[in-house]
C-alpha cells in the first residue's frame, strides 16, 4: 500500500525543503568515479497476519526475515554527454516461519513447493547518460511516479527492467517517460516475476510557486488497461508552526487490449485536507470510485495507487466504494524527544460491490510509531512497529496485522 508519495513530495516542495531529483546538469560532472556513491541499507522485519475470515486458504501468516539493499550510483564522466553506471544487490535472508505459518498474504519471503526459502536474492545494473539536465537511464532501477511505482513495503524492494528518461530542463517541471517490460515482485528473485508484459508512460510535476503544485500522467500497460493521473497539492504555511494543505489526487482507468486486468471502466478521487499546528497534524479525507471494476494495480507496481486513503492493508479502492478518512500525527520532538514520532488513522469505506449488490461495509484502524536514532555510533538507525485491523463485510474479511521494521542505512562511498 501506498502513502501517497507524491503527495509527501509536492508538500515538501511546497515548503521549500526538497531539491529537485536531478539539480545538478552536466556542467556540474566530478566524474565516474569522483561523484561515485555505494551504500548498503539493512533491514530487518517480522510481519504477522491473521485472516479470521471464514473459508480463508491460510487463516494466518508469520514470517521474520533479514534483507540487505545494496546500491552502488557512479558519477557522470565529463563532457557535454556525462555516462554511467548504476547497480543494485539484494538479499534475503530467513529467520524464522514454518509451521504452517508461512505466506498467508505476508508477502514477505520467496515460496517454493517447500515453503519459505532459507534466502533469495537478485542483483541488476542499468547505464545512464546525461545532457544538460536531462537523465537517461536503462536497466535495472526504481521507478516511483504515479503511474508506475515499485513498492517498498516489504523486506526487499520490487525493481524495473527498462527505459526512464527524467529531465529538469525547465525550472519548477520535472518530466518523466518510460518503457518497462519486466517487474520483479518483493517477494520474488526472477526479473519478470510480476507478469508485466510492457508499459509506456509519461507525465510530470510542475511546481507554479512555493504554495502550489500539480502533477498530469498517463501510462498504457499492454493488453490490462490505460491510465491517466491528476494531482493538484496547495500547502500554506500560515506561521512557521502552522501549515494548512489540500491535496486532490484521481486515477481514470480502461482495460485494452486482451483486458487481462478485467473489464475495467472506471475513475477514483481522493481529496485530503491537513492542519499541522506545531507537533499536532490533524488530517481527514474523503475517496470515492465510479464506474465498472474496481481500481487495479500490481503489474505497473505495487505501488501504483496514490490516492490519500491506500493505508497499511486495505486501498479503500473497490468498485463504487466510498470512503472517509480521518487521522492524527505527532512529532515528539517538540516534547524533548527527537525522531519519535505516531499516528493513527480510522477509515470507513461503504457502498461498494459486493457478490450479493452494492451494499459492502468495510474498515480500518492503524496505530504506527516511529523512532530514529539522531546521533552517536547508531546514527540514523530507525525502528517502525505498525498495527492494522480491518474489517469487511463481505470482500476483504477481518484481518489483523502486525509489522515491525527495524533499518539501519550505512554510507560507504
Amino acid at each position: 500500500m501506498n502513502v501517497n508519495k507524491l503527495s509527501v513530495l509536492a508538500l515538501a516542495m511546497a515548503a521549500g525543503t526538497v531539491q529537485p531529483v536531478f539539480a545538478d546538469s552536466q556542467a556540474d560532472a566530478t566524474g565516474f568515479v569522483e561523484g561515485s556513491k555505494l551504500s548498503v541499507k539493512a533491514r530487518n522485519m517480522y510481519m504477522n497476519r491473521d485472516n479470521r475470515a471464514t473459508g480463508a486458504t491460510q487463516a494466518y501468516g508469520e514470517e521474520w526475515a533479514q534483507g540487505f539493499i545494496g546500491s552502488f550510483e557512479s558519477g557522470f564522466t565529463q563532457g557535454v554527454v556525462g555516462f554511467g553506471i548504476d547497480a543494485l544487490g539484494l538479499y534475503g535472508l530467513k529467520l524464522d516461519t514454518g509451521d504452517g505459518r508461512t505466506g498467508g498474504g505476508t508477502g514477505l519471503l520467496e515460496q517454493d513447493s517447500s515453503g519459505a526459502k532459507d534466502n533469495y536474492g537478485y542483483a541488476g545494473a542499468a547505464v545512464k547518460m546525461r545532457v544538460s539536465k536531462t537523465v537517461a537511464k536503462f536497466g535495472d532501477q526504481y521507478v516511483n511516479n504515479p503511474v508506475f511505482a515499485t513498492s517498498d513495503s516489504r523486506l526487499l524492494p520490487e525493481t524495473a527492467q527498462g527505459l526512464l528518461i527524467t529531465s529538469n530542463e525547465i525550472d519548477n517541471l520535472t518530466l518523466q517517460g518510460g518503457h518497462f517490460t519486466a517487474l520483479k515482485n518483493r517477494n520474488q528473485s526472477n526479473h519478470d516475476s510480476a507478469g508485466l508484459t510492457s508499459i509506456n508512460f509519461g507525465g510530470g510535476l510542475y511546481k507554479f510557486n512555493k504554495n502550489l503544485s500539480s502533477s498530469l500522467y498517463y501510462s498504457d500497460v499492454e493488453d490490462y488497461w490505460r491510465k491517466y493521473y491528476g494531482s493538484l497539492t496547495y500547502a500554506l504555511a500560515l506561521t512557521p508552526n502552522d501549515v494548512v494543505k489540500f491535496d486532490f489526487n484521481a486515477y481514470d482507468t480502461k482495460s485494452v487490449g486482451k483486458e487481462l486486468g478485467g473489464d475495467l471502466d472506471n475513475t477514483i478521487w481522493s481529496l485530503t485536507a491537513g492542519y499541522t499546528l506545531g507537533a499536532h497534524t490533524f488530517q481527514i479525507g474523503r475517496q470515492q470510485v465510479n464506474g465498472t471494476g474496481d481500481y487495479k494495480y500490481g503489474v505497473d507496481g505495487n505501488s501504483t495507487v496514490f490516492v490519500g486513503n491506500s493505508i497499511q492493508y486495505s486501498d479503500f479502492n473497490y468498485a463504487n466504494e466510498k470512503s472517509w478518512q480521518a487521522r492524527y500525527d505527532i512529532n515528539m520532538a517538540t516534547y524533548g524527544v527527537p525522531g519519535l514520532s505516531f499516528l493513527a488513522r480510522y477509515i470507513k469505506g461503504e457502498d461498494f460491490t459486493t457478490a450479493t449488490g452494492d451494499n459492502g461495509k468495510a474498515w480500518e484502524r492503524d496505530i504506527d510509531g516511529k523512532y530514529v536514532v539522531q546521533a552517536g555510533p547508531a546514527k540514523d538507525l530507525s525502528l517502525r512497529v505498525r498495527h492494522a485491523s480491518y474489517r469487511s463485510s463481505d470482500r476483504g474479511g477481518e484481518i489483523d496485522e502486525i509489522r515491525v521494521i527495524v533499518e539501519y542505512p550505512l554510507s560507504i562511498l
